[in-house]
């Protein structure tokens, strides 16, 4: 056994995946404690309402977050595995990431400001978004795809936990009063906008990379070929953004934070999940033999996950401050959505995508959100913060199991 393990060890490619989950698990156990720390504080100076505010406007700019990435996660994830070692490639893949996504970055705050200085409730909380929209020119900046492409997980872990380490110190720092709250978004965006430079910079200076300005024939063949994947990315807002949208909308911020601060605590296994996934992509893409291990290993980290989020539900309550009665019922439904999105990153981005069937996924991630953004008005109209997290639960099992269906359909 001694000498079966160790040579599992000294293989290459198990020596990458660890070195990228550790790396990675590091991350997420940052990831995990910070907000833990800062959620409860937060909630109690500036309170539920406030925090609501906040949240509502980071889902307006989280619909315009996927139309800058434009599926580059997954697309120049896998250019970047397949040409790691052609200099030239890298470069011309990286031009065309960021001449793509500072188009889309202009048009987000072309529409955004559109939307925010014509309707007159967001109007009144111009400076909030103001504040938060400078987290999309991070986010677009932050080059997590080339690291995730080139297996170097230590970098995203490194810059991540910066951007943690930063916004957490400040909170404590600035945000003293409820009026103090318009700079929690301002902490956000400078934490992500430092980090995507100092991204940047380490392209340059280790991987050498040079900006090329490309043919618009180019940008456009791109455009055309990601357009699937993108699809893909972007509709699930119209179950996941709109839920918490909605909820603002129909019912008032208070309940805004409560399901946010419910949700947060589930999103940290979520998060776990697509750490586990995005470490898998690159390895998948050049060992699809290893998909049936990986597969029963997410299975069995999603049920476990799910498990523990239940069983913890009077610590985080006391520790959230949360008094809502049907806190509990909150948490059962969303930590139910687990295992669904679970089977969607199994079947749908290490195993459909892979095989480069773009369009099967997009096609099934579609139906499934469009169902959730039809269902999400009258669940959250007549059951309220239920129906918000019954609608989100609901979209990532349809669309994890319509993946599954299709799989075992194709391996008849």
């Amino acid at each position: 056994m001694k000498q079966k393990l160790n040579k599992i060890l000294k293989n290459k490619d198990t020596k990458v995946l660890l070195e990228n989950f550790i790396s990675l698990s590091s991350l997420q156990v940052v990831g995990m404690i910070l907000p833990l720390i800062t959620l409860p504080y937060v909630l109690r100076v500036l309170g539920f309402e406030n925090y609501g505010v906040i949240v509502f406007a980071a889902s307006l700019i989280a619909y315009f977050s996927a139309l800058t990435d434009f599926s580059f996660k997954y697309t120049a994830t896998r250019d970047i595995a397949i040409f790691r070692d052609s200099p030239k490639k890298l470069s011309l893949i990286y031009s065309k990431v960021l001449i793509i996504k500072s188009m889309f970055l202009l048009l987000s705050f072309t529409l955004i400001a559109i939307i925010v200085f014509s309707y007159p409730p967001f109007y009144e909380n111009k400076l909030i978004y103001i504040l938060t929209v400078p987290m999309l020119l991070g986010q677009a900046l932050f080059p997590d795809w080339f690291f995730q492409g080139m297996e170097k997980m230590k970098y995203i872990t490194f810059l991540n936990i910066g951007i943690k380490l930063f916004f957490t110190f400040c909170v404590f720092i600035f945000i003293k009063e409820e009026s103090d709250y318009w700079i929690y978004p301002l902490l956000q965006s400078a934490g992500f906008i430092g980090a995507g430079i100092v991204g940047q910079i380490i392209l340059m200076k280790k991987y050498k990379l040079k900006f090329i300005w490309l043919k618009p024939r180019i940008i456009k063949q791109t455009i055309i070929a990601n357009t699937p994947i993108f699809i893909n990315q972007f509709v699930p807002n119209l179950y996941n953004n709109t839920s918490t949208f909605l909820l603002g909308l129909l019912t008032n911020n208070t309940l805004v934070g409560i399901y946010n601060a419910i949700k947060t605590v589930v999103n940290l296994s979520i998060t776990l999940i697509e750490i586990l996934s995005r470490v898998f992509f690159p390895y998948l893409n050049r060992k699809k033999e290893a998909f049936l291990k990986y597969k029963k290993l997410m299975l069995i980290v999603s049920v476990g996950l799910t498990i523990l989020c239940l069983a913890s539900y009077k610590l985080v309550f006391w520790y959230l401050n949360i008094e809502e009665e049907n806190a509990f019922i909150i948490l059962a439904i969303l930590a139910s959505g687990i295992i669904g999105y679970t089977l969607y990153n199994i079947y749908g981005v290490n195993y459909f995508i892979i095989k480069r069937q773009d369009k099967l996924v997009m096609n099934n991630t579609i139906t499934a959100s469009l169902i959730g953004f039809i269902l999400a008005f009258p669940l959250i109209y007549y059951l309220g913060i239920i129906g918000a997290a019954i609608n989100l639960s609901m979209a990532r099992w349809i669309m994890g199991g319509g993946l599954y269906c299709k799989y075992k359909k194709d391996n008849k």
